[in-house]
């Protein structure tokens, strides 16, 4: 499936067209527009930095030296802060980021990167910019709705996560501010925004700049013992020595008993994270999954097909999309297949729709006169790894896959999909296909 239908427009190519577009096309400011001999300079030197990112930044500030009153200054500052997040540039997020969002203020990844660069460049000043650009992120994050579509549970998660960010970059601001009473709030919504190992630490250090040692602690195990796949070895082992320094403090150099306290840390943060899953299991029945036989898939009208209760059946899963052309040449030779095994109980063909957006699929159905029985992949593109369309796949009566086939040929598909089923049907696969 090609990334682009992923929504992903995060490459330097994607960047490049940007610039090219806003400089052929002119958008410009009123005052101070630059000549065509000024934009097809820039065009081309865009063109010669490629996809480098580094190379974008090189060419845009020789630019701005060149012309320092240019008309493009906004629009190049928006192209520099891409690349520069591209880059992992700070300085420069923050430096572009800043004029950027003139042009776009309630661009999302922007303000996030931004908040965060001027928290790394420290200061009062920019911690009281990186606070007015958290707060503007969450207000932001909270009025806009959460995506359901294809992934609910993951768009959710990411939603959630998004949001204990900008009250975590809150809480850092407000710490640098020495506004400690306000850090502690902010990082306790943030970590119950979405607990994680960053906020848990922030809520730790904030008590315990507040004199509250022994709830500091607890918050320290926390981020220590919490089950946080971004916390890495090293931050794990910071943390870690981090807490023996507070505990100590509050225990007469002593580390006795803190084995306890690390193990109902343990059991605390366990416990938060399961009721998270629940949580997002009730908007998705297949968050956290790995398996594609214990999927359940949604119907596009009612209904859903739970494929755990289909072992014992060969089932061929069709994955296609409303906007896949050859989808729609593929779809009456498999139609034909299906004709071929239409007597057998033991086979079940299941046509799959990858579409992102799902309120398409309907209306175009009843346009190419197709039947409705049809299901979203709810994740099984994901687990299946489907990385184009048409794809078919055989998964044998033990639920393993025995047979995909990535594409079509016309003259030979019809023939090849029925030898595969009836191979799969004759006897177990030595090898399942992963």
């Amino acid at each position: 499936m090609p990334s682009g239908r992923q929504g992903i427009e995060s490459s330097m190519r994607r960047l490049i067209f940007i610039a090219s577009f806003l400089l052929l096309a002119g958008i410009v400011a009123a005052q101070n527009t630059p000549s065509d001999s000024e934009k097809n300079e820039l065009a081309a030197a865009i063109q010669e930095a490629q996809t480098s990112p580094q190379d974008t930044i090189r060419v845009l500030e020789e630019h701005l030296r060149r012309y320092p009153q240019t008309g493009l200054r906004r629009e190049i500052s928006k192209l520099m802060a891409e690349a520069a997040m591209e880059a992992k540039d700070t300085r420069r997020i923050a430096i572009y980021g800043v004029p950027a969002l003139l042009m776009v203020p309630n661009d999302a990844h922007l303000l996030d990167r931004v908040a965060e660069a001027l928290l790394e460049m420290g200061g009062s000043e920019n911690a009281q910019k990186a606070l007015d650009y958290a707060v503007r992120l969450e207000n932001y994050l909270i009025a806009i709705p959460v995506a359901r579509g294809r992934n609910p549970a993951s768009n959710q998660e990411d939603h959630d996560r998004a949001i204990a960010r900008a009250l975590l970059f809150q809480a850092r601001a407000n710490a640098a501010l020495g506004k400690d009473n306000d850090a502690r709030l902010k990082a306790a919504l943030s970590y119950m925004a979405y607990a994680e190992e960053a906020s848990a630490k922030e809520w730790a250090r904030a008590l315990e700049r507040l004199g509250r040692g022994q709830e500091a602690i607890e918050k320290m195990a926390d981020a220590f013992a919490i089950g946080d796949p971004r916390a890495t070895d090293d931050i794990r082992s910071a943390d870690r020595r981090e807490l023996g320094e507070m505990y100590r403090a509050l225990h007469g150099g002593s580390e006795i008993g803190l084995g306890d306290v690390i193990l109902a840390a343990y059991d605390r943060t366990s416990g938060e994270l399961q009721k998270r899953r629940a949580e997002f299991r009730k908007l998705d029945p297949n968050d956290g999954l790995t398996e594609a036989g214990k999927f359940t898939l949604l119907g596009i009208e009612d209904g859903k097909l739970e494929l755990a209760k289909m072992r014992g059946k060969v089932l061929i899963l069709d994955f296609w999309a409303t906007w896949c052309i050859p989808c729609r040449t593929q779809h009456p030779l498999y139609e034909e297949v299906k004709k071929t095994f239409r007597d057998r109980d033991d086979v079940r063909f299941i046509s799959v729709n990858s579409d992102d957006e799902h309120e398409v699929v309907i209306p175009f159905l009843e346009q190419q006169k197709w039947s409705k029985e049809v299901f979203f992949d709810s994740g099984l593109v994901r687990v299946l790894n489907v990385t184009t369309i048409p794809a078919t796949m055989i998964i044998d009566k033990d639920g393993n896959v025995a047979s995909r086939m990535n594409g079509f040929t016309p003259d030979t598909f019809v023939q090849m999909l029925a030898t595969r089923i009836r191979a799969v049907l004759n006897g177990p696969v030595d090898a399942p296909v992963r």
